[in-house]
C-alpha cells in the first residue's frame, strides 16, 4: 500500500489520472529482467503475464487464466483487484479504463516498456472522452531504491553447423522480403528475432538466451544499437565483415527521428514500444518477417532440437526414477525437487539453464497453472497423490519444455480418471493428420473433446511455439479454438515446433497436465501433415485407467513408449535400462 500511495503522489505532480505498468521490457519480451520487473516491485505479483493499472482511489491487476489462484494468493491484503481478464463480466484494460476516468484526463506510462498495439488499444477505447497520453515518464523508478542494474553479459556467437545458415544467408532473405514491402528499412524490436538473424546469442534475460538491442535494416547496410561493453571484439569483427554497424542501445529513438519522412521505416507494432513508434515519422505497421522464418526450423536446427531432446529425455527419467523411488523414503519437497531435476539437467552435456522457472507442484499446488515453489510454500511430496512437474531446459542444442504429472502412491478414482482423461486429449492431439492450410484453433477440439464430453475444461491454450535456444515459448502458432479478435491465425508449417500440453485443475485437490514437445512434419499421405515427437519421457503408467483408452490410444502410447526406450537406452546404464523397461513396457487391454 505504501508503494501505491508514493505513486499515486508522483502521479499527481505529473498531474496523471492513471498509470499503466506492465510486464514487458523495451522488447515486448515475455521474461525480462529483474531490471523491468516494476509490476512485481509494486503489486508482490509474481507472474509472467499481467498489467497493473493505478488510479486516484483503486488499482487493478490484469492477467489469464494460467495466474488466477496464484494471483489471488498473491494479491492479498495489497488492495490491489484482480481482474480475471477473459472471464464473463470482466472489462479489458483498456474498457476499464473508459470505464473509470472522465473526461480529459491523463494516462501515464513508461512508453518505453508499453506496445505501441496496447497504446492503440486504450486511444480506440477511450477517444470519446478527450483523454490524451503522458508516455514519457517511469515514475517507478524514483520509488524503487534499490533497482537492479540493467543487465549487460556478453554476447556469444552460433557456428552455422548449429544455425543451418549465415547471417548474411539469413540477411538476404529478410532484405527481399524489405525490397517486396515498399519499405526503405526494416525495424526489429524483438530480442529473440534480432538473436536469430545474428546467429548471437546472449543471457540479458533469465532462462532466455538473448540479449538487448534493436536493429535497423536497409537494403545495403544494417545498424545493430546495442551496449557495446556486451560484445567481445571478436564478434565485433564478425560483424562488422557482414556489413552490420554498431551503435550505442539507448540511441535508436534518436536514430529513428532522424529518418526523413519519405522513408519509410516498416517495424511490428507488437514487439515496437509506444516511443519507438512515436519516434517514426513515416510508419509502415506489419508483422515481422522474422517470425516465420524462425519458427520453421531448418534441417540442421532440427537435427539439433532432436539431440536436445534426447539429453533431456535421460535427465527427466532419471528425475522420474529418483523421485518415484526415493519419495517414499525420504522426506522430499517441492524445492528438493526442483534442485534435483536442475542437477540431473547439469550432467548433461552442452546443458546451459532451465529454460523458465520449474514448475513442481503437489496435490492442490498443482491446480495452480504456473506455480512456483517457495520458502514459504514449499509443501512435503507425500506418499499418496499427484505431483505436477513442468520443466524445461536450454541446451547448446535447443530448447525443451516437457510437463509429466507423477503418481507418488495411492490415486483416488476421481485423479485416475483425471489423469487418464488429459492423457486422451494429448494423445488425440498427437495423432492428428490435416491438411495444409491448418491453424492450431482448427485441431484445439481434439485435444480438448474427451473433457467436453464430460463438462470439464482447462483455462489456458493448448500448445505454444518453442524457439530454437531462444524463447521457450514463441509465435506465430498456438493451439487455442477462441479466436480472438484482430489476431492473426498462423498456419502450421512442416518445421514448426510446438507443444501439447492438456491439462485438468480442480483447486483446493490436484492438477494435471501432460506435455510433449511436437514438430510438424509432412506423410507420405497425399502431402498432409502430421506431428513427430520430439520429448522422450514416458507417461506414468501408474496413473491409468487403461479401460478408458481405444484401441489407437493405446497403440500410440505403445508405439510412443517403445520409441522412448529404443532412443534412450542405448545412453544408459543397465540399472537405468531396467527400470524404464519396465515405465515402457507394451500395455495390454
Amino acid at each position: 500500500m505504501e508503494k501505491l500511495e508514493l505513486l499515486r503522489q508522483a502521479m499527481a505532480s505529473h498531474n496523471m489520472d492513471a498509470y499503466l505498468i506492465v510486464t514487458d521490457d523495451f522488447h515486448g519480451s515475455e521474461y525480462v529482467g529483474d531490471y523491468f520487473k516494476e509490476r512485481e516491485f509494486m503489486s508482490g505479483f509474481t507472474g509472467s503475464a499481467g498489467s497493473l493499472v493505478v488510479l486516484k482511489e483503486e488499482a487493478a491487476i490484469f492477467t489469464d487464466g494460467r495466474y488466477f489462484l496464484q494471483a489471488e494468493e498473491q494479491l492479498k491484503g495489497s488492495g490491489i483487484l484482480l481482474m480475471k481478464a477473459g472471464e464473463p463480466g470482466v472489462p479489458t484494460l483498456p474498457r476499464y479504463l473508459a470505464d473509470k476516468l472522465c473526461e480529459n484526463a491523463v494516462i501515464g506510462f513508461d512508453g518505453r516498456t508499453l506496445s505501441y498495439r496496447m497504446a492503440e488499444r486504450i486511444r480506440e477505447a477511450v477517444w470519446d472522452k478527450n483523454i490524451t497520453f503522458s508516455g514519457n515518464e517511469d515514475l517507478v523508478d524514483a520509488i524503487w531504491k534499490e533497482r537492479p542494474a540493467l543487465s549487460k553479459e556478453p554476447i556469444r556467437e552460433m557456428t552455422p553447423e548449429f544455425a543451418g545458415k549465415t547471417r548474411t544467408e539469413k540477411m538476404e532473405e529478410i532484405r527481399q522480403e524489405l525490397r517486396e514491402s515498399g519499405a526503405d528499412f526494416l525495424l526489429l524490436t524483438a530480442l529473440d528475432e534480432i538473436a536469430w538473424i545474428l546467429n548471437l546469442r546472449g543471457h540479458d534475460v533469465e532462462y532466455t538466451p538473448v540479449f538487448l538491442a534493436f536493429m535497423l535494416i536497409e537494403e545495403k547496410e544494417a545498424t545493430l544499437f546495442v551496449q557495446e561493453e556486451v560484445l567481445p571484439e571478436e564478434v565485433r569483427s564478425h560483424l562488422s565483415r557482414d556489413g552490420i554497424a554498431i551503435k550505442p542501445y539507448d540511441t535508436i529513438y534518436e536514430a529513428l527521428s532522424k529518418l526523413s519522412k519519405e522513408q519509410k521505416v516498416w517495424y511490428d507494432s507488437g514487439t515496437a514500444n509506444y516511443r519507438i513508434a512515436m519516434s517514426i515519422q513515416n510508419g509502415m505497421d506489419m508483422d515481422s518477417p522474422v517470425i516465420l522464418k524462425k519458427a520453421i526450423k531448418n534441417p540442421a536446427e532440427i537435427s539439433h532440437i532432436r539431440e536436445a531432446h534426447i539429453k533431456d529425455g535421460i535427465a527427466v527419467c532419471r528425475f522420474m526414477h529418483w523421485l518415484k523411488e526415493t519419495a517414499p523414503k525420504e522426506k522430499l519437497t517441492e524445492l528438493v525437487a526442483s534442485e534435483s531435476i536442475l542437477e540431473f539437467r547439469k550432467e548433461m552435456d552442452g546443458f546451459l539453464e532451465p529454460s523458465f522457472t520449474s514448475i513442481i507442484a503437489y496435490g492442490a499446488h498443482g491446480a495452480i497453472v504456473h506455480y512456483e515453489p517457495t520458502k514459504e510454500s514449499d509443501a512435503v511430496i507425500e506418499n499418496h497423490g499427484l505431483c505436477l512437474c513442468d520443466t524445461g531446459g536450454q541446451y547448446v542444442d535447443g530448447t525443451t519444455d516437457v510437463t509429466r504429472t507423477f503418481v507418488m502412491g495411492e490415486l483416488t478414482e476421481e485423479e485416475r480418471h483425471a489423469y487418464t482423461l488429459v492423457l486422451k486429449g494429448h494423445i488425440q492431439l498427437a495423432r492428428a493428420v490435416f491438411p495444409e492450410g491448418t491453424c492450431g484453433a482448427n485441431l484445439d477440439v481434439l485435444a480438448r473433446e474427451p473433457l467436453w464430453r464430460e463438462g470439464l475444461d482447462y483455462n489456458h491454450g493448448t500448445g505454444h511455439g518453442v524457439g530454437y535456444l531462444l524463447n521457450v515459448h514463441e509465435g506465430p502458432q498456438r493451439f487455442h479454438w477462441r479466436v480472438l479478435p484482430g489476431v492473426k491465425q498462423a498456419t502450421l508449417e512442416p518445421g514448426m515446433v510446438s507443444s501439447d500440453e492438456p491439462g485438468l485443475y480442480f483447486a483446493g485437490k490436484f492438477g494435471i497436465r501432460h506435455e510433449n514437445l511436437i514438430l510438424v512434419t509432412r506423410t507420405e499421405k497425399n502431402g498432409l501433415l502430421a506431428f513427430e515427437p520430439l520429448t522422450l519421457v514416458p507417461f506414468d503408467r501408474d496413473g491409468l485407467d487403461v479401460s478408458m483408452l481405444n484401441t489407437e490410444e493405446i497403440e500410440w502410447l505403445n508405439d510412443y513408449h517403445e520409441m522412448v526406450y529404443r532412443t534412450l537406452s542405448p545412453r544408459m546404464s543397465e540399472e537405468e535400462r531396467i527400470w524404464l523397461r519396465q515405465y515402457t513396457d507394451k500395455i495390454v487391454p
